[in-house]
């Protein structure tokens, strides 16, 4: 059985959804071709953390997105390849936005609603 397909198989096994399904392989997949189209089991946590650190640096992606990327690719090692792995290393995260304060925005809409004259 080829990797993606029995990736696959293992997320259907534990009933993740569609979804989660295809976001996971194509997380996977792009792993794979980052790493020159090395197979996973040839690799490891070095490999990861330069991909996760990638997807923050150059690409520039939410920390949403890094986090949903490196979960696939902790879920190819732990559920399909039974590998399991070690720290990370100096991994470069990306950085989450700043909250603004919730009455910053509120009087920003009552100066806004005042202005427009509504």
């Amino acid at each position: 059985m080829k990797l993606l397909d029995h990736v696959r198989h293992v997320i259907r096994k534990k009933h993740y959804s569609i979804r989660t399904e295809q976001a996971y392989t194509n997380w996977i997949k792009k792993f794979i071709l980052f790493n020159n189209k090395r197979h996973p089991k040839d690799m490891g946590e070095r490999e990861i953390s330069q991909y996760i650190s990638y997807l923050a640096v150059k690409r520039n992606v939410a920390a949403s997105t890094q986090n949903q990327a490196l979960n696939a690719v902790v879920f190819l090692y732990k559920q399909v390849l039974n590998r399991d792995l070690g720290g990370f290393g100096n991994m470069q995260r990306a950085k989450r936005p700043k909250k603004i304060a919730d009455y910053t925005l509120q009087g920003y809409k009552l100066r806004f609603l005042k202005r427009s004259g509504l």
